[in-house]
């Protein structure tokens, strides 16, 4: 099959009943975790939080001002700062811990491990900047591998929303969900695209956000847009591609992963994150397990990014619809 044939593959489908998402006010999804947070403490008085010298930077300082008594700066200390959430969540207390991803997890990794993960405390860890877009702090801050260590570890829940209102809502059910839980979310103003309050929104279960007939992109993060809009983008050409936003990789919704792998013969992930132990092993594996299926895969190549701003930065490491557009056609090509 040769390019110019991917114009006039299924030329009759119509696509009438595609919904169309549109931003409904384009936001930064840490600062759906800040008023998530806020409203997840109104209504349980458990809720504590810890910064490490980033309340600003991560949302947290509405909180920190309307409950002075259940804030706790620790400094610039976050191994420290898991220590103490461990030890407030033996008291019954629902710690959550807020700093940059590469702090919240390659500098704290052993103290999550052995006080949080080990003996299942009721920690959140809250960790924004995460991936290329926090754009010009560079490599040494844009953390790309912070999946792949979260979901290794035994107990560890992992969300990864996809903007504003899905990050507020992931907080709050955070808040409720029992046991150790990573929350990933971003720095730069993104699309805001899913309702407010989303009754199809739960950790642990994927959400289908566009049917299609001749291939599915999986993504989670900021790449849930940049799918929607590749998915639009191939509609023009007569191609059904549907769109599932992962937001929740551990525990993985295996069922409807499954289902979407025997229904269409084109796989696709996308990604924010490294190649290597993120979303894309996570569908690989389990095509491997039950479906057989090649997956093409839409991530970051096994390298460290760098100082940019963020739109150009996801140009130049083939995180955008374009590239999600140019691995649907390598995958059919394979096909």
């Amino acid at each position: 099959m040769n390019r110019q044939s991917l114009n006039y593959l299924q030329p009759f489908k119509t696509f009438d009943m595609r919904p169309r998402y549109t931003d409904l006010g384009a936001k930064d999804t840490r600062s759906g975790f800040g008023v998530g947070l806020l409203e997840a403490a109104e209504k349980d008085p458990r809720i504590v939080a810890l910064s490490a010298d980033l309340t600003g930077s991560v949302k947290m300082d509405a909180f920190a001002k309307r409950f002075p008594e259940r804030f706790f700066q620790c400094g610039v200390a976050e191994a420290n700062m898991i220590g103490v959430a461990a030890g407030l969540a033996t008291t019954g207390l629902i710690p959550f811990v807020g700093t940059f991803a590469n702090f919240a997890t390659g500098r704290v990794y052993d103290q999550i491990r052995q006080s949080v993960c080990y003996s299942g405390k009721n920690v959140k860890i809250a960790a924004s900047h995460a991936g290329l877009t926090l754009g010009e702090d560079g490599a040494t801050h844009q953390m790309l591998e912070d999946i792949g260590l979260m979901r290794g570890l035994p107990g560890m829940t992992v969300i990864s929303p996809c903007d504003y209102n899905q990050t507020r809502l992931a907080t709050i059910a955070a808040a409720q969900w029992e046991g150790p839980v990573y929350l990933r979310f971003g720095r730069p103003v993104v699309p805001n695209f899913t309702p407010p309050d989303d009754p199809t929104f739960e950790i642990g279960k994927a959400q289908t956000l566009l049917h299609g007939e001749d291939g599915v992109i999986f993504a989670t993060g900021h790449m849930v847009w940049h799918a929607l809009q590749a998915s639009y983008a191939l509609e023009e050409r007569g191609l059904s591609i549907a769109v599932v936003n992962l937001h929740t990789l551990k525990p993985i919704d295996e069922a409807a992963i499954v289902e979407w792998l025997e229904r269409t013969p084109v796989i696709v992930t996308a990604e924010e994150h490294q190649i290597h132990n993120g979303l894309g092993d996570i569908i690989s594996h389990i095509a491997t397990k039950y479906c057989p299926r090649f997956v093409k895969r839409v991530a970051v190549q096994d390298t460290f990014g760098e100082s940019g701003k963020p739109d150009e930065l996801l140009e130049k490491y083939g995180l955008t619809a374009r590239h999600i557009i140019a691995a649907v056609e390598s995958a059919l090509r394979h096909k």
